[in-house]
């Protein structure tokens, strides 16, 4: 639902601010200035850094010079006088010298323990036996064996020789292997591309770091012309911005591809413009992943993404982490947008097959 105060503002959501600033003559822009000081005397709605206006009139008379500057700088310390101290230092010390006090170390006398001389009599002529089941009965079981303990006690307590133990031990940690390397042999699989092998409908080239970049816009040159793959995904093997736009160019020809997934690789902003245009007369893709390049798109790549999204509606998967509030919502929008329209279509089509079958049911009863 599109709120009442939103319904005029549409027409100014693809409206360029820097052109429109570009054009203002000095004397709008002061005009400008002065109608958002009006609007906004804090500039609470500013970035910190640049809420500070430049009040700087004078014109620069040359060159800046480091050399010079700091040369200047160190002679001005040198001339300036040092303020002298109110009270000067005469390396005496005033006050009384802290000693921390010493406590006296405490003594424990070890204490014996005077038992009776039967008692005594008796533990002294004990066996080794006698004296774990003494020790089990009083609760000492750390003073016995497993072994020992399961013998007094018995198995039938539910207590094995395996299973106890009174050491708790940490779980065993078990191993994380590395994730095999991709078996795909590439130069056969580029061969069966340019060959158009029926049988080849997916290519996955992940994983893959050392395919040369010729030979990464040598795939997307032979996709130009294959009918049969479907799938294409090449995920971190180092592909940039030469490969995207190969791989747009492709785009612009091929009717049959259906995903594309280039995540993971050094492709900046420019490389996903291209694709991004391309991508404007694309009617065939439907899923394309280009998130977590080596460094941020920027937001001109994301409102441009945003754009394309909203104009292609055959997209339905889109892999990429806005950083921007605005073109994520649109993009989110837009995709929703396009998957409402695939059910809405895939209900049309079931309601056409239903309306001819049955009237090929009737002109069947009208024949009999």
């Amino acid at each position: 639902m599109t709120l009442p105060f939103r319904k005029d503002l549409d027409k100014y959501k693809d409206l360029d601010e820097d052109d429109i600033l570009g054009k203002l003559s000095e004397e709008e822009l002061k005009q400008l200035e002065t109608v958002l000081d009006d609007l906004d005397p804090e500039n609470a709605l500013l970035p910190a850094g640049f809420r500070q206006k430049d009040q700087t009139a004078k014109k620069a008379s040359g060159p800046f010079d480091r050399e010079r500057l700091l040369a200047y700088l160190e002679k001005q310390a040198l001339e300036h006088k040092d303020r002298e101290d109110y009270v000067p230092f005469t390396k005496e010390k005033k006050g009384k010298v802290f000693i921390p006090k010493q406590k006296p170390a405490q003594s424990y006398a070890e204490e014996k323990i005077a038992l009776d001389p039967e008692l005594e009599e008796a533990l002294t002529s004990a066996t080794d036996t006698e004296l774990c089941d003494l020790a089990a009965i009083l609760g000492m079981s750390n003073l016995i064996t497993n072994n020992q303990f399961c013998d007094i006690v018995g198995s039938s307590n539910g207590v094995g020789k395996d299973s106890f133990s009174n050491i708790v031990k940490g779980e065993k940690m078990l191993p994380v292997f590395d994730e095999p390397p991709n078996p795909t042999n590439v130069e056969e699989t580029l061969q069966r591309i340019k060959d158009n092998d029926s049988r080849l409908v997916e290519v996955n080239l992940n994983n893959i770091k050392n395919i040369p970049i010729p030979t990464l816009k040598e795939f997307a040159k032979a996709l130009e012309t294959n009918t049969h793959v479907k799938n294409f995904s090449l995920a971190a093997t180092r592909s940039n911005d030469p490969v995207a736009v190969a791989l747009a160019d492709m785009l612009r020809v091929n009717t049959k591809l259906k995903s594309l997934n280039i995540e993971s690789n050094f492709i900046t902003g420019v490389g996903i413009l291209a694709l991004v245009d391309a991508l404007k007369d694309n009617e065939t893709l439907t899923e394309i992943k280009i998130d977590n390049q080596r460094q941020q798109l920027g937001t001109l790549a994301e409102v441009e993404i945003a754009k394309m999204l909203e104009e292609n509606t055959k997209i339905l998967k889109f892999g990429y982490h806005f950083t921007q509030q605005g073109p994520r919502a649109r993009a989110a929008a837009a995709i929703t947008k396009n998957n409402d329209l695939v059910k809405r279509r895939a209900v049309y089509l079931n309601r056409i097959a239903f309306y001819n079958s049955v009237s090929l049911t009737f002109v069947g009863l009208d024949a009999l």
